[in-house]
């Protein structure tokens, strides 16, 4: 157990943020998976509008590494743009 006052405030802040990073991947993943679902161009587009902001966020804040958001935002562009292929 923690010793020093500074340690058990860094042990709640710890926790806190924790929680709250793994809201927010959660939060991330949900959105790719509907966005993943969808077969509709334009809800697609918007969905991945928000997908790839939230990704963006996620990796400035070190909660995914910055090559596995960018990697992701690839791959559902190309799905994106796949649909306007399949449905032209």
């Amino acid at each position: 157990m923690a010793n020093h006052k500074s340690a058990l405030k860094r042990i709640r802040a710890n926790e806190t943020k924790r929680l709250r990073n793994r809201y927010q991947h959660k939060t991330t993943r949900t959105l790719i998976k509907r966005l993943r679902a969808t077969h509709d161009k334009i809800e697609a587009t918007e969905l991945y509008k928000s997908a790839a902001s939230m990704l963006d966020r996620l990796a400035k804040k070190n909660i995914i590494h910055k090559n596995k958001a960018a990697n992701n935002k690839s791959k559902l562009a190309k799905f994106v743009n796949s649909l306007s292929a399949a449905a032209a």
